[in-house]
């Protein structure tokens, strides 16, 4: 399970740049000895201190900034059973949600939970549908309103443009477009006087 990355370099002695992706970020050392992706490579990080939302830390081995470098990008796993259970019972680990089936809540298949992303706004369910489309569904009580790892299910309530392919968006868009006359933007702007403004 991934619980941080190393994204980037501090200095000239071999200090990197952490993001810790555990609910305290301070207690991604606990785990130690991490390992990348694949298992093959194992680190051992000791935290130096905190700059915004990363990190400065040292990982055992690295004494220099080429040998940081190295490690820019290095996903930092551990794993799943050295993790304690969610505290809460609407907390969940990542690793958890991927591949379980979403449905709505009359029971209809919607797709299966490819993985989470967090682009600044909140997280977001990358949701594989049957036609091998993804799509993004706000991970939310009111899009997402059941959650149940146990089970093995969780049960979304997406409007249907969030499902809807991007083409059809665009001709939903065009539609409601031209019932308020939006079809009419070139002529009013060839007699508006060249101020720019569309309706």
């Amino acid at each position: 399970m991934c619980v941080g990355q190393i994204v980037g370099v501090h200095g000239l002695r071999g200090l990197v740049k952490l993001k810790s992706f555990t609910g305290d970020p301070a207690v991604i050392a606990d785990y130690n000895p991490l390992t990348d992706q694949a298992g093959t490579r194992r680190f051992t990080v000791e935290l130096q201190s905190a700059m915004k939302d990363l990190w400065l830390a040292r990982v055992e081995g690295v004494a220099d900034r080429t040998a940081a470098e190295a490690l820019r990008g290095v996903l930092l796993h551990v794993e799943r059973d050295r993790l304690p259970p969610p505290e809460d019972e609407d907390e969940f680990y990542h690793a958890d949600l991927i591949g379980l089936p979403v449905s709505r809540p009359d029971g209809e298949r919607i797709g299966s939970v490819v993985a989470l992303h967090d682009f600044g706004g909140g997280d977001m369910l990358e949701v594989r549908l049957p036609d091998q489309r993804t799509v993004m569904l706000p991970f939310t009580k009111a899009i997402v309103p059941v959650v149940d790892v146990a089970g093995g299910r969780i049960v979304a309530d997406p409007t249907s443009d969030l499902l809807a392919p991007p083409e059809a968006s665009d001709r939903e868009l065009d539609r409601e477009r031209a019932l308020h006359g939006g079809g009419n933007d070139e002529s009013e702007d060839e007699g508006s006087g060249g101020d720019g403004e569309k309706a």
